[in-house]
């Protein structure tokens, strides 16, 4: 996982500065240290103040225009919205949050099985290659679905 924490500097011109490797960096590079698992808070220069949550939803923003199918449809994005204010919104905060590390946990589980048995059961070399394949699609998909849950788990610790 993660050694420690890296520092995102964002400053007025928009752009990203990644002091741990000393480069400016895009919402895509940060993306990636999300997938990779690779903790990170992003800081307004000018202000000093944590707008990492604000980061993450731009990032989610991205993801949901770039890919073909989005991870909410209006219909969850209009039940998400009127959770605010209600008073169960922490609950549901707990049980979004709870509900992404349980499906990440058990994809991780499902991906390790896999690879046993593709470990300990040579197969045809086009059916191992069709499986690997379908390894690598299922994990875009859960990379978007992380990208989600992360956002919903950075929201929790804000709240705390």
């Amino acid at each position: 996982m993660d050694k420690e924490n890296r520092v995102i500097k964002k400053y007025p011109n928009r752009r990203l500065y990644d002091t741990t490797e000393s480069k400016y960096v895009t919402l895509n590079d940060l993306k990636e240290l999300v997938v990779e698992e690779i903790s990170f808070t992003v800081v307004d220069k000018k202000t000093g103040d944590d707008i990492t949550r604000n980061v993450l939803l731009q990032i989610i923003i991205e993801q949901e225009e770039d890919n073909g199918e989005p991870l909410f449809s209006a219909e969850v994005l209009q039940k998400l919205i009127g959770i605010y204010g209600n008073p169960n919104q922490s609950t549901a905060g707990d049980f979004l949050s709870k509900s992404v590390q349980l499906f990440c946990e058990q994809q991780k589980l499902f991906q390790n099985q896999v690879e046993e048995a593709l470990s300990t059961n040579p197969m045809s070399s086009i059916v191992t290659q069709m499986t690997k394949r379908n390894m690598e699609l299922w994990k875009e998909m859960q990379d978007s679905f992380l990208a989600a849950g992360t956002s919903a788990s950075k929201k929790e610790d804000n709240s705390s």
